[in-house]
Protein backbone atom coordinates (compact mmCIF):
# COMPACT_ATOMS: atom_id res chain seq x y z
CA UNK A 1 0.00 0.00 0.00
CA UNK A 2 1.38 3.40 -0.99
CA UNK A 3 1.09 5.85 1.92
CA UNK A 4 3.33 8.67 0.65
CA UNK A 5 4.17 9.89 -2.84
CA UNK A 6 7.20 12.12 -3.31
CA UNK A 7 7.56 14.19 -6.47
CA UNK A 8 10.70 15.51 -8.13
CA UNK A 9 10.42 19.14 -9.27
CA UNK A 10 12.00 19.98 -12.65
CA UNK A 11 10.27 18.28 -15.59
CA UNK A 12 8.07 16.34 -13.18
CA UNK A 13 6.00 19.18 -11.75
CA UNK A 14 7.49 22.20 -13.52
CA UNK A 15 8.54 22.90 -17.09
CA UNK A 16 12.18 23.93 -17.40
CA UNK A 17 11.63 26.26 -20.37
CA UNK A 18 12.03 29.45 -18.34
CA UNK A 19 15.04 28.04 -16.47
CA UNK A 20 17.04 27.36 -19.63
CA UNK A 21 15.86 30.52 -21.38
CA UNK A 22 17.09 32.62 -18.46
CA UNK A 23 20.50 30.95 -18.51
CA UNK A 24 20.78 31.38 -22.29
CA UNK A 25 19.98 35.08 -21.99
CA UNK A 26 22.48 35.49 -19.18
CA UNK A 27 25.22 33.72 -21.15
CA UNK A 28 24.27 35.71 -24.26
CA UNK A 29 23.74 32.72 -26.50
CA UNK A 30 20.59 31.93 -28.52
CA UNK A 31 18.04 29.99 -26.53
CA UNK A 32 17.94 27.31 -29.21
CA UNK A 33 21.70 26.83 -28.87
CA UNK A 34 21.49 26.08 -25.17
CA UNK A 35 18.46 23.84 -25.69
CA UNK A 36 20.41 21.86 -28.28
CA UNK A 37 23.33 21.51 -25.88
CA UNK A 38 20.96 20.23 -23.20
CA UNK A 39 19.85 17.61 -25.72
CA UNK A 40 23.45 16.59 -26.33
CA UNK A 41 24.04 16.28 -22.59
CA UNK A 42 20.90 14.18 -22.18
CA UNK A 43 21.98 11.79 -24.92
CA UNK A 44 25.26 11.05 -23.19
CA UNK A 45 23.75 10.77 -19.71
CA UNK A 46 25.22 13.98 -18.37
CA UNK A 47 24.05 16.56 -15.83
CA UNK A 48 22.35 19.94 -16.27
CA UNK A 49 25.51 21.82 -15.42
CA UNK A 50 27.36 20.08 -18.24
CA UNK A 51 25.28 22.04 -20.76
CA UNK A 52 26.19 25.34 -19.11
CA UNK A 53 29.87 24.44 -19.07
CA UNK A 54 29.79 23.63 -22.77
CA UNK A 55 29.04 27.33 -23.27
CA UNK A 56 31.35 28.65 -20.56
CA UNK A 57 33.88 25.98 -19.49
CA UNK A 58 35.42 28.05 -16.70
CA UNK A 59 32.16 29.37 -15.27
CA UNK A 60 31.59 29.08 -11.52
CA UNK A 61 27.90 28.21 -11.66
CA UNK A 62 27.16 29.17 -8.05
CA UNK A 63 28.77 32.58 -8.54
CA UNK A 64 26.92 33.08 -11.83
CA UNK A 65 23.64 32.19 -10.11
CA UNK A 66 24.22 34.81 -7.40
CA UNK A 67 25.22 37.37 -10.04
CA UNK A 68 21.91 36.75 -11.82
CA UNK A 69 20.01 37.21 -8.57
CA UNK A 70 21.86 40.45 -7.82
CA UNK A 71 21.04 41.73 -11.30
CA UNK A 72 17.34 41.01 -10.80
CA UNK A 73 17.43 38.15 -13.28
CA UNK A 74 17.18 35.27 -10.87
CA UNK A 75 14.77 32.38 -10.50
CA UNK A 76 11.06 32.76 -11.19
CA UNK A 77 8.27 30.23 -10.90
CA UNK A 78 4.62 30.89 -11.59
CA UNK A 79 1.44 29.01 -12.36
CA UNK A 80 2.36 28.90 -16.05
CA UNK A 81 5.49 26.91 -15.21
CA UNK A 82 3.47 24.02 -13.78
CA UNK A 83 2.39 21.15 -15.96
CA UNK A 84 -1.39 21.18 -16.31
CA UNK A 85 -1.87 17.87 -14.48
CA UNK A 86 -0.03 18.90 -11.29
CA UNK A 87 -2.84 20.40 -9.22
CA UNK A 88 -5.52 17.81 -10.10
CA UNK A 89 -3.14 14.89 -9.55
CA UNK A 90 -1.69 16.09 -6.23
CA UNK A 91 -5.06 17.25 -4.96
CA UNK A 92 -6.67 13.95 -5.91
CA UNK A 93 -4.00 11.99 -4.07
CA UNK A 94 -4.49 14.05 -0.93
CA UNK A 95 -8.22 13.33 -1.07
CA UNK A 96 -7.35 9.63 -1.08
CA UNK A 97 -5.42 10.15 2.15
CA UNK A 98 -2.01 9.85 0.49
CA UNK A 99 0.72 12.06 1.97
CA UNK A 100 2.09 14.27 -0.83
CA UNK A 101 5.69 15.50 -0.72
CA UNK A 102 7.58 17.67 -3.19
CA UNK A 103 11.34 17.12 -2.90
CA UNK A 104 13.89 17.65 -5.65
CA UNK A 105 17.18 19.29 -6.43
CA UNK A 106 16.98 23.06 -6.29
CA UNK A 107 17.95 26.18 -4.42
CA UNK A 108 16.31 27.48 -1.25
CA UNK A 109 14.84 30.20 -3.46
CA UNK A 110 13.20 27.55 -5.64
CA UNK A 111 11.62 26.07 -2.53
CA UNK A 112 10.25 29.48 -1.54
CA UNK A 113 8.75 29.97 -5.00
CA UNK A 114 7.17 26.51 -4.95
CA UNK A 115 5.63 27.12 -1.52
CA UNK A 116 4.24 30.43 -2.76
CA UNK A 117 2.26 28.52 -5.40
CA UNK A 118 0.21 26.91 -2.60
CA UNK A 119 0.38 23.45 -4.13
CA UNK A 120 -1.69 20.62 -2.61
CA UNK A 121 1.31 19.13 -0.81
CA UNK A 122 2.08 18.31 2.80
CA UNK A 123 5.79 19.16 2.54
CA UNK A 124 7.82 21.10 -0.05
CA UNK A 125 11.61 21.01 0.16
CA UNK A 126 14.66 21.22 -2.09
CA UNK A 127 18.23 20.02 -1.86
CA UNK A 128 19.17 23.60 -1.03
CA UNK A 129 16.99 23.41 2.07
CA UNK A 130 18.49 20.10 3.14
CA UNK A 131 22.13 20.70 2.23
CA UNK A 132 22.32 17.48 0.23
CA UNK A 133 21.41 16.80 -3.40
CA UNK A 134 20.33 13.83 -5.49
CA UNK A 135 21.63 11.26 -6.20
CA UNK A 136 23.33 11.24 -2.78
CA UNK A 137 21.78 8.50 -0.60
CA UNK A 138 21.54 11.06 2.21
CA UNK A 139 18.94 12.94 0.14
CA UNK A 140 16.70 9.90 0.06
CA UNK A 141 17.26 9.36 3.78
CA UNK A 142 15.78 12.82 4.27
CA UNK A 143 12.94 11.91 1.91
CA UNK A 144 12.06 8.98 4.14
CA UNK A 145 12.18 11.19 7.23
CA UNK A 146 9.53 13.55 5.86
CA UNK A 147 7.58 10.74 4.19
CA UNK A 148 6.53 9.34 7.57
CA UNK A 149 6.21 5.93 5.91
CA UNK A 150 8.44 2.95 5.24
CA UNK A 151 10.42 2.66 2.01
CA UNK A 152 8.02 0.14 0.46
CA UNK A 153 5.08 2.41 1.30
CA UNK A 154 6.79 5.44 -0.26
CA UNK A 155 6.79 6.15 -4.01
CA UNK A 156 9.29 8.52 -5.63
CA UNK A 157 8.24 10.03 -8.97
CA UNK A 158 10.77 11.57 -11.34
CA UNK A 159 12.01 11.92 -14.90
CA UNK A 160 15.77 11.44 -14.48
CA UNK A 161 17.04 7.85 -14.18
CA UNK A 162 20.37 8.67 -12.52
CA UNK A 163 18.98 11.30 -10.15
CA UNK A 164 15.55 9.86 -9.40
CA UNK A 165 14.79 6.27 -10.35
CA UNK A 166 18.03 4.43 -9.64
CA UNK A 167 19.00 6.07 -6.32
CA UNK A 168 15.44 5.98 -5.00
CA UNK A 169 15.23 2.28 -5.79
CA UNK A 170 18.61 1.71 -4.11
CA UNK A 171 17.19 3.42 -1.02
CA UNK A 172 14.36 0.87 -1.01
CA UNK A 173 11.59 3.16 -2.27
CA UNK A 174 9.05 2.34 -4.95
CA UNK A 175 9.66 4.35 -8.11
CA UNK A 176 7.68 5.82 -11.00
CA UNK A 177 9.36 7.18 -14.12
CA UNK A 178 7.48 9.95 -15.90
CA UNK A 179 7.99 10.36 -19.63
CA UNK A 180 8.30 14.14 -19.91
CA UNK A 181 11.15 16.56 -20.35
CA UNK A 182 14.40 15.71 -22.16
CA UNK A 183 15.56 13.05 -19.71
CA UNK A 184 12.11 11.51 -19.39
CA UNK A 185 11.61 11.09 -23.11
CA UNK A 186 15.14 10.03 -23.96
CA UNK A 187 15.42 7.35 -21.27
CA UNK A 188 11.78 6.17 -21.18
CA UNK A 189 12.43 2.85 -22.90
CA UNK A 190 15.95 2.25 -21.64
CA UNK A 191 16.11 -1.38 -20.42
CA UNK A 192 17.54 -0.36 -17.04
CA UNK A 193 14.70 2.11 -16.49
CA UNK A 194 12.11 -0.45 -17.57
CA UNK A 195 13.59 -3.01 -15.17
CA UNK A 196 13.95 -0.59 -12.25
CA UNK A 197 10.78 1.51 -12.26
CA UNK A 198 7.73 0.03 -10.57
CA UNK A 199 5.55 2.22 -12.79
CA UNK A 200 6.10 4.18 -15.97
CA UNK A 201 3.66 6.88 -16.98
CA UNK A 202 3.07 9.75 -19.39
CA UNK A 203 1.17 11.92 -16.91
CA UNK A 204 0.64 12.53 -13.22
CA UNK A 205 -3.12 12.17 -13.53
CA UNK A 206 -2.68 8.72 -15.07
CA UNK A 207 -0.37 7.74 -12.21
CA UNK A 208 -2.80 9.13 -9.63
CA UNK A 209 -5.65 7.17 -11.22
CA UNK A 210 -3.58 4.00 -11.09
CA UNK A 211 -2.80 4.56 -7.41
CA UNK A 212 -6.48 5.29 -6.72
CA UNK A 213 -7.52 1.99 -8.31
CA UNK A 214 -4.98 0.12 -6.23
CA UNK A 215 -5.99 1.84 -3.01
CA UNK A 216 -9.73 1.33 -3.50
CA UNK A 217 -9.62 -2.21 -4.93
CA UNK A 218 -11.50 -4.76 -2.80
CA UNK A 219 -9.39 -7.25 -0.90
CA UNK A 220 -9.99 -10.81 0.15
Amino acid sequence: MIETIVFDVGETLTKDDRYWAAWADWLQVPRHTLSALVGAVVARGGDNTDALRLVSPDMDIASAYHARESAGRGEHLGEADLYADVRPALGGLQKLGVRVIVAGNGTPRAAELLRALDLPADVIATSGDWGVAKPDPAFFARVLEVAQAGPRETLYVGDHPAHDIFPAKQAGLRTAHIRRGPWGYHWADDPAVVDTADWRTDSLTALAALIARRETAPTG
